[in-house]
């Protein structure tokens, strides 16, 4: 009998201690010491930003619920704001040379010239219509091989196949975009590296690390930040405290690598976080 009972209590420890996943620890960044820099009244729901190349500190970013977008520099108490089209469920915002590219959570896409930020209202506005039907909230617009991802939050065959992802866009020179394919994210390692079984994965913005072209990408819903490869292969799943990030609904980087996540501000403020990079 003490032999199948020490046999027993082995298994237990040992199921124990494998169900006590460690805390995972984001290369090069600490999630839990931000520099932050809050809202005014104008972003407290700030759904998306992006930070203006060669700048570092200069914010392009709109709210969820006007046909708005905000100018600041970080610490700004007054951002600039310019207007370039109807109130609607904005989501994300992007920037690709000199043009400046806005999704709606419907998957309408909105683009303007960056110079018409200067004057107070946008004229020449693009709509697209060709993304397939669901919910969108991120997008991100790659500088370096001029192609612009939408990442789509509720999509059809999510729970069939266990993947999610979106579509691919080339940039052209007029700054109209043409289809280039899809990418596709494996929920089934998400819920491997994460523990936990049938997880709907709900993505709320995409941004790619300058230095290593890995893929960042956020879920508000779900609590996490996922890091796949340039083929989005899942690399790492990385769990986000709900007393530093109470709604997380934006991601991007600046050209010294440094990580900002912004924050709905839900009864506060608004805020972006700014995490340093360290080598």
């Amino acid at each position: 009998m003490r032999k199948y009972t020490g046999i027993l209590i082995f298994f237990l420890v040992a199921a124990c201690a494998n169900s006590q996943r460690p805390a995972r620890i984001l290369p090069h960044y600490d999630l839990s010491r931000p520099e932050i820099f809050s809202m005014p009244d104008q972003l407290r729901e700030i759904s998306g930003f992006v930070i203006l190349p060669g700048s570092n500190d200069s914010v392009l970013a709109e709210q969820d619920e006007e046909g708005k977008v905000y100018y600041f520099k970080l610490g700004d108490k007054k951002p600039a704001q310019i207007k370039f089209g109807a109130k609607g469920d904005f989501e994300d915002i992007a920037l690709c040379e000199n043009t400046v590219y806005l999704l709606r959570s419907d998957g309408q896409l909105f683009s303007f010239p960056l110079p018409q930020t200067r004057t107070g209202m946008v004229k020449d506005v693009k709509i697209w219509n060709g993304l397939p039907q669901g919910e969108y909230e991120g997008i991100f617009a790659d500088q370096k091989n001029k192609k612009l991802y939408v990442l789509c939050k509720h999509c059809a065959g999510e729970k069939s196949n266990r993947t999610g992802g979106g579509s691919v866009f080339a940039i052209q020179h007029d700054a109209g975009i043409t289809p280039a394919g899809n990418f596709r994210i494996d929920i089934r390692e998400i819920e491997k590296l994460s523990a936990t079984k049938k997880i709907d994965f709900h993505p709320s913005a995409i941004s790619r690390h300058p230095s290593t072209g890995e893929w960042f990408i956020l879920s508000a819903v779900n609590g996490m930040l996922v890091v796949a490869d340039a083929d989005w292969k899942i690399k790492d799943v990385y769990p986000l405290s709900k007393a530093v990030f109470n709604q997380p609904e934006g991601i991007a980087f600046d050209s010294l690598n440094n990580l900002y996540i912004s924050n709905e501000g839900g009864v506060g403020a608004g805020n972006i976080l700014k995490f340093a990079y360290k080598k």
